[in-house]
């Protein structure tokens, strides 16, 4: 039984778990990095419990730092977009989640008038 976000029923307090999508652009990402993916971006829903989606779009440039991520984050009202390049795709999606943490703190923030 899915129950809405923040919802309780039979006192058991039912958490949304937010839905998060990987595309990887021209390769195939291995679950290892699949998995860190999961585990780096689904910390993101303790900054701001309204998170709708994250998608996280992963895909080569030409350089040395040729690793790059995009992470867009759905909220009520607004898409926060985190892009980074560098050289492991672990690193981008770290440094992309740190700086999102931040901008949804701000944002939650902004919904509550403070």
């Amino acid at each position: 039984m899915k129950a809405p976000r923040g919802v309780v029923i039979n006192n058991i307090k039912w958490r949304y778990i937010m839905d998060i999508r990987v595309e990887s652009v021209k390769f195939d990402a291995d679950r290892k990095l699949l998995d860190f993916i999961d585990e780096k971006v689904g910390k993101l829903d303790r900054f701001f419990d309204a998170i709708i989606g994250v998608e996280v779009t992963l895909s080569l440039v030409p350089g040395h730092d040729n690793k790059k991520a995009t992470l867009r984050v759905k909220v009520p009202g607004n898409e926060l977009i985190a892009e980074r390049t560098c050289p492991t795709f672990e690193e981008a999606v770290a440094t992309g989640v740190d700086i999102l943490k931040e901008n949804l703190v701000k944002t939650k923030q902004k919904m509550r008038g403070n």
